[in-house]
């Protein structure tokens, strides 16, 4: 997938006009690549729909109109968008009460490394987590994790011919797996590669 380009983006005055409509679109489009793992992990799998909307929305929350502020949401999201050669997932750990968050979050340290997407017949990927910056520390995770997982020629081959997906986590505190994901979620997640 190709970078966001400044010169791709609304404009604040013609995103305040096409905003209602553009949020519907891209709400539907999320709707096939949110992944709910048990009853606490969310995974959102981004793509170029999904980051352009965030920019559009940085942006006009925080009124950022210059040539180096707009550069600067470009530099941080651009490097979510897949590559054509793997998935890119935003994980929410979601817990309503804050002292079972605080509790969980301790209990589910290294919970991020712990995620993985299989394709039928071939091995388990283990997400690449937060490579912009750390966000665990010595007595807790993050609720918010970036994860990439990056798929092998023989796996975009087999989901090619029709293969399933299975998406999980395997971490001593929690384990849950969407087995296989449904064929919309598929059928997304391939847009993401180079097939």
């Amino acid at each position: 997938m190709p970078a966001i380009t400044r010169e791709s983006l609304m404009t604040l005055e013609a995103y305040a006009r096409n905003r209602k409509e553009f949020r519907a679109k891209v709400l539907a489009h999320k709707r096939h690549r949110k992944v709910h793992l048990g009853d606490h992990i969310t995974l959102i799998f981004e793509d170029e729909l999904t980051l352009r909307y965030q920019i559009q929305e940085m942006l006009r929350i925080e009124k950022i109109f210059e040539e180096a502020g707009i550069q600067d949401e470009l530099d941080a999201y651009n490097p979510l968008v897949p590559d054509g050669g793997n998935w890119k997932a935003t994980m929410l750990i979601e817990y309503p009460d804050v002292e079972q968050r605080v509790v969980a979050l301790a209990r589910l340290k290294g919970v991020e490394d712990k995620v993985f997407v299989q394709v039928a017949g071939q091995p388990r990927v283990y997400a690449i987590a937060d490579e912009d910056l750390e966000r665990e520390n010595e007595q807790k995770t993050s609720a918010v994790h970036f994860l990439r997982f990056d798929l092998a020629p023989a796996m975009k081959q087999a989901l090619a011919g029709g293969a399933a997906v299975t998406i999980g986590v395997d971490h001593p505190n929690y384990v849950a797996a969407l087995d296989p994901v449904d064929a919309e979620t598929r059928r997304s997640l391939l847009g993401d590669l180079d097939l």
